[in-house]
């Protein structure tokens, strides 16, 4: 890696007279500001799928609930595997999931035993089918075997009155199968988030209107929606606002009346016709930050009335990376999940990377194994905020830290797959 520090222009790097924030201090003000929804109800566990758990479930019954088979094979006493040599069994019947044997096993007996199938009184030990020799109704089994051999005991998974999951954990398809194993037909969750995210802006139209001189389709807003949806909130999309200062103050009265969290893109500059800004200082309490992080510098966050607010940049590309970076664990925070820290991973980069010191990069790039079988990550070449093309190329950020200079290839990097960043 090379820490030599290129030389960059005023605008590129944090003045010693306004300190930028860091991004781990920015994201540590949003997620200590913010509180956790307390309405619950309870559902359905399969309706529950993709909320948060409200309440921990405790088990009433052991998981499995009676001894039963690994395996295809035959149910036997411990006592019966010889020392050495071969020994021969008596089979006395059959073991069927859903059908057990009815009778007992005696020394010098076995059972046939299907997976799953209960354990016949009197035996502790499958053998495997493929271990044995089957001459008529008897077995030949060999010395290397043990007592427990394939048998799954009661209680082994899940014990009656287990802790088995804790308020704060997401239900996923794993869950509602834990919960099924326990005969649990109902759970009890947090209510959704409701988050409501609209665009301003005299110059944006939506996808099926025609652009006309100086305008642009509102893509940042079809962005938004697309990260909410995946996070299984309720949505609120109140479009796209011109820019004047009733419609803009009457859309954040109806956000802050409506949801719990509010979300914009661009127009939190002082500009000539940026309203936003001015309304949020007469409505709500939202400071105004510079990030010290590319893409994405300017970020406002605070509150209008009682829902929380977040300034997006207006950049495509700063969109999703301030969002995925802040918005999105501040709102995981808010729907009341435990672990709102995405998967980091530490792979060589396979190309040169331009950076300058005094900002956190979060350079998009792709991850993917090499034919050496190893995971590899290298730029997708064009850094730009305006390019978002590149995210849909891209399939992870490459997270530089902000005192490293220029990467070269080789240099071992922190990569933030975009596939962890909803879990």
């Amino acid at each position: 890696m090379n820490k030599t520090i290129p030389v960059t222009s005023a605008c590129d790097t944090p003045s010693k007279q306004s300190p930028w924030l860091n991004v781990n201090d920015a994201l540590e003000r949003m997620t200590s500001a913010v509180k956790k929804i307390e309405a619950s109800e309870t559902l359905p566990v399969r309706e529950a799928l993709g909320r948060v758990l409200a309440k921990e479930v405790i088990s009433s019954i052991n998981v499995p609930p009676y001894a039963n088979s690994a395996m295809d094979g035959y149910a036997i006493n411990s006592n019966d595997i010889p020392a050495s040599g071969e020994a021969a069994l008596k089979i006395v019947g059959k073991s069927f999931a859903g059908i057990p044997f009815a009778g007992e096993v005696q020394p010098g007996e076995c059972v046939r035993i299907m997976t799953g199938a209960q354990m016949a009184s009197g035996s502790d030990t499958v053998i495997m089918q493929e271990q044995v020799k089957v001459d008529g109704d008897t077995i030949i089994i060999g010395a290397n075997h043990c007592k427990n051999e394939n048998v799954r005991h009661i209680g082994e998974d899940i014990k009656d009155g287990d802790v088995v999951l804790q308020p704060g954990q997401l239900i996923s398809p794993a869950e509602l199968g834990v919960l099924a194993s326990l005969g649990v037909a109902e759970v009890t969750v947090f209510r959704p988030l409701r988050v409501a995210f609209f665009s301003t802006g005299d110059e944006l139209r939506n996808v099926d209107e025609t652009l006309e001189e100086g305008q642009i389709y509102d893509s940042n807003r079809y962005t938004i929606y697309g990260m909410l949806k995946k996070l299984g909130v309720e949505l609120l999309d109140l479009g796209i606002i011109p820019d004047d200062r009733k419609a803009i103050e009457d859309t954040f009265l109806q956000a802050a009346e409506q949801a719990d969290a509010i979300i914009t893109s661009g127009g939190v500059s002082v500009g000539e016709a940026d309203y936003v800004k001015e309304t949020l200082d007469r409505l709500g309490k939202v400071d105004f930050w510079k990030i010290a992080m590319k893409p994405g510098k300017p970020l406002a966050f605070g509150f209008v009335n009682e829902a929380v607010f977040f300034g997006l940049p207006g950049n495509p590309v700063s969109v999703m990376a301030t969002f995925y970076q802040f918005a999105l664990p501040t709102l995981k925070t808010m729907m009341g999940l435990k672990s709102i820290k995405p998967v980091v991973v530490r792979v060589p980069c396979q190309t040169d990377l331009r950076k300058a010191p005094g900002r956190t990069d979060f350079q998009r790039g792709i991850l993917q194994y090499n034919d050496q079988g190893e995971l590899v990550v290298e730029s997708i070449g064009m850094q730009a905020s305006h390019v978002l093309s590149g995210m849909s190329k891209a399939n992870c950020f490459i997270i530089l830290p902000q005192d490293w200079g220029n990467v070269s290839a080789g240099t071992l990097v922190d990569v933030q797959p975009f596939y962890g960043l909803m879990t």
